[in-house]
C-alpha cells in the first residue's frame, strides 16, 4: 500500500531534469567557456540555499501503457535562494537545452519567478543565457498560425522594478526579449567574450539586407557597456556573481525597508591631507576624482557603475560611517567634466535608482556645464540635461552637494535640488557663474576691446580678468549666503559622515509616486 514506486519516479524525474541537455550539450557549454545553469546556481547563491521550483516541468515521452520513456526538461530554471543571507529569487536559462530558446521553456515558470517576486516584494536576479521570444519561423507551422507580438507578463516585471532590487546578469549569447529582460534591470553585467547581447542576430541582420556581421560586431560587451544597454562588463562570470552580491549588499529588501547601516572600522573624523592640495590651482588642469572619493567614503566601500558610459559623470554607491549612500562626481578627465547626453541619461537614472531605494545622495561637483559644440546639439543633450536636472529635483533621497571646483551653466546648477532646503558646500577651490570668465570675457566687453589692436586687445583682456578674479572667490558667495559654508577640503569626509547620521532618521521607507524606468 505504499507509494514507493512513484517516489522512484520522482527520484527519476529529478535525475533527469539535472542532467540538463545531456552530456554532450553540457560539454559543449564548457568548452564555450561558460557554466552550466546549475554550477551557476551554486556557484552565486549561499551554498545548499536554493530551492528549486517547477524541476519537474519539461515535456516527457510515453509508451502505449503511459510509462515514461525519455524527459526534456524545461530550459527555464528559478526558485528561492539566500545571497549573503538574505532571501532572494533567482532565475536562469539553460542554454545546454535549445539554446536557451523560448520555445523549450515553459512560459508558465518565466511568469511565476516574475509574479513571485513581485507579490513577495523579494530581490530577482535573471541569469539570462538565451534567445529569442517569440519562437523560431519553424513555430509557424507548428502550431498553425503566425503569433500577434506581446510579451506576456512584462507588466509584473516593470511594476517589480518599483517594488525591490533587481539584477540581470548577461551571461551567453543574449537576443530579442532575452536583451530586454537583461536591459530591464536596476543594474546589469555582461561578460565580455562569452555573452553577447543583440536585438536580433546576424541571420536575421543578413536577411534584413544589412550587411554579414558576427555575433560579436553586433553585441560585444564593449558595445553595449560603451552606450548604457547595461551597467558594467567583467571578465568572469565569477565576477558578475561578485558585483550582483555587491550591489545588493546597498540596497534595503524592498521599498518598504531602509538601507541598513553596517559596522564602519574606519574613522569618520579621518582627515586625508592629500585633499589640501589635490586640485590644480590652474583651471585647465586634470585631477583625479576618484582619488577624493576613496578619501572621504569609508574605506574599501566605493562601488563604481556604469563607469563605461556616461564617462564624464561617476556613479556608484558608497557608505558614510557605515550608512549606505549614492554619490556622483564629474570626472576632468572626460570632457573636463562637462555633462553629455549620455552622462545626463546616466545621472538621471541614477538618482532614480537613489529616490527608489531611499540611498541619499551626495554630489561631488566639478562640472564647467553641458558639453558644447555640433555634436552635443545632435544628440539633443540639453534634452536629457533636462531630464536630470527634473530626477534631481523630483528625488525623495536626502541631498549634499561639495563644490570641489567648478559650478557653470544649466548643468551647474545641479549642486542645488529645486524646491528643498539641503546641506551644501565648497571647498576653497570653488568656482562658479553663468559661464566661466575664461569663455565669456571678449563676447561680453567686445564693445570696450573694439578698435584696439592685438596687442591692445591682450593686455585689455588681462586688465578686465585681473579685475574680474577680485569678485570670483567663494567667500564672497558665503558672505551673503549665496553658499552656505566654504570648508577644508581635509574636513569633507568628517563633514559628510556627520551630514549621514544627520539625515539617516529622514528617510522614509515606501514606493515612489512614479515607477522606476529602466
Amino acid at each position: 500500500m505504499s507509494w514507493e514506486r512513484e517516489v522512484e519516479e520522482l527520484d527519476e524525474r529529478r535525475r533527469l531534469a539535472a542532467a540538463m541537455g545531456g552530456p554532450e550539450r553540457v560539454a559543449r557549454q564548457r568548452v564555450a567557456g561558460k557554466q552550466t545553469i546549475r554550477e551557476r546556481l551554486d556557484a552565486f547563491c549561499d551554498a545548499g540555499s536554493f530551492e528549486e521550483v517547477g524541476a519537474l516541468a519539461g515535456v516527457g515521452q510515453y509508451d502505449k501503457e503511459g510509462r515514461l520513456l525519455a524527459f526534456t526538461p524545461s530550459n527555464f530554471l528559478c526558485g528561492m535562494a539566500r545571497v549573503d543571507g538574505r532571501t532572494v529569487v533567482v532565475s536562469g536559462d539553460d542554454f545546454t537545452i535549445r539554446g536557451g530558446s523560448s520555445e523549450a521553456t515553459i512560459p508558465a515558470k518565466r511568469a511565476f519567478a516574475e509574479q513571485i517576486a513581485l507579490e513577495l516584494r523579494l530581490p530577482h536576479v535573471r541569469l539570462v543565457d538565451g534567445m529569442g521570444g517569440g519562437g523560431s519561423v519553424k513555430a509557424i507551422e507548428q502550431k498553425g498560425r503566425t503569433l500577434v507580438p506581446r510579451v506576456a507578463g512584462w507588466e509584473t516585471v516593470v511594476q517589480h522594478l518599483g517594488v525591490a532590487p533587481s539584477v540581470a546578469l548577461a551571461l551567453g549569447s543574449v537576443a530579442g526579449i532575452g536583451a530586454a529582460r537583461v536591459a530591464t534591470a536596476h543594474y546589469s553585467v555582461i561578460v565580455a567574450e562569452t555573452a553577447q547581447l543583440m536585438i536580433a542576430g546576424p541571420a536575421l541582420v543578413e536577411q534584413a539586407a544589412l550587411g554579414t556581421v558576427s555575433k560579436e560586431e553586433l553585441g560585444h560587451a564593449r558595445i553595449h557597456a560603451a552606450n548604457g544597454s547595461v551597467d558594467d562588463m567583467v571578465a568572469t562570470e565569477e565576477e558578475a556573481f561578485a558585483r550582483a552580491r555587491r550591489f545588493l549588499s546597498y540596497l534595503p529588501q524592498n521599498v518598504d525597508e531602509l538601507p541598513a547601516r553596517t559596522v564602519c572600522d574606519d574613522d569618520p573624523e579621518r582627515r586625508d591631507e592629500r585633499l589640501l592640495s589635490v586640485v590644480p590651482r590652474e583651471p585647465r588642469r586634470t585631477y583625479k576624482m576618484r582619488e577624493v572619493i576613496e578619501a572621504v567614503v569609508d574605506r574599501g566601500s566605493w562601488f563604481e557603475m556604469g563607469r563605461n558610459w556616461g564617462r564624464s559623470v561617476v556613479t556608484g554607491f558608497c557608505r558614510l560611517d557605515g550608512w549606505p549612500v549614492a554619490l556622483f562626481a564629474e570626472d576632468p578627465y572626460v570632457y573636463g567634466g562637462a555633462w553629455t547626453a549620455g552622462a545626463s541619461r546616466k545621472v538621471a537614472r541614477f538618482i532614480d535608482l537613489a529616490s527608489t531605494f531611499h540611498l541619499p545622495l551626495v554630489h561631488l561637483e566639478d562640472c564647467p556645464g553641458f558639453l558644447i559644440g555640433k555634436q552635443s546639439e545632435e544628440e539633443g543633450t540639453i534634452r536629457f540635461g533636462a531630464l536630470a536636472l527634473a530626477a534631481l529635483g523630483q528625488s525623495t533621497s536626502p541631498f549634499c552637494a561639495v563644490i570641489v571646483r567648478k559650478a557653470f551653466g544649466v548643468a551647474g546648477a545641479a549642486n542645488a535640488k529645486p524646491g528643498a532646503t539641503h546641506f551644501r558646500y565648497c571647498w576653497p577651490s570653488g568656482d562658479w557663474g553663468s559661464l566661466p570668465i575664461e569663455g565669456g570675457l571678449e563676447v561680453a566687453y567686445r564693445a570696450e576691446l573694439a578698435g584696439l589692436g592685438a596687442e591692445e586687445a591682450e593686455a585689455a583682456i588681462a586688465r578686465i580678468r585681473e579685475r574680474l578674479n577680485r569678485y570670483r572667490s567663494p567667500f564672497r558667495s558665503a558672505e551673503v549666503f549665496e553658499m552656505e559654508d566654504v570648508v577644508d577640503p581635509r574636513e569633507t569626509r568628517p563633514l559628510l559622515c556627520r551630514w549621514a547620521n544627520l539625515v539617516a532618521p529622514a528617510r522614509r521607507a515606501g514606493a515612489m509616486a512614479w515607477t522606476f524606468r529602466p
